[in-house]
């Protein structure tokens, strides 16, 4: 018997990007692969990202992005988990990059980077293996 927690996953579309078909189609796939779901919709804030995260006591948040606002998002993101002593919540992110960005990002803290073409096995099979449930928020 495993007594180790259902992974809870936060999908999230942050800016302006309004292009969720992607966010939604992992979110979904996430949820029939067991995980617990979040799916914040779009034109999410940094600042509305993470709070959801700590509300919902999740173990990842899943950065869907098309519109290249990354280079803002994902380090304001990354900094507010640490800001809110939460570095344990892991990040990914999905989506356009350019190459050049990628190691950046990685840099920052963000766990994997899938772009696009990324198979949803494949998606799903790195965050059963690279993922852990975090210890419970002691209220």
């Amino acid at each position: 018997m495993n007594s180790e927690r259902t992974l809870r996953i936060l999908i999230a579309k942050p800016g302006l990007d309004g292009h969720d078909r992607g966010a939604r189609v992992i979110a979904r796939a996430f949820r029939d692969a067991g995980f617990e779901v979040i799916y914040t919709g779009c034109h999410q804030s940094p600042e509305q990202i993470v709070n959801t995260a700590l509300q919902e006591d999740v173990d990842l948040i899943g950065l869907s992005i098309l519109s290249g606002a990354h280079t803002y998002s994902f380090p304001r993101i990354m900094h507010l988990l640490e800001e809110h002593d939460a570095r344990d919540i892991s990040v990914i992110g999905g989506g356009i990059f350019p190459l050049e960005d990628i190691p950046k990002l990685k840099a920052l803290g963000i766990r994997e980077i899938f772009e696009p073409g990324a198979k949803l096995q494949e998606i799903i099979s790195w965050v059963r293996k690279n993922i852990k449930p975090r210890q419970p928020m002691v209220a």
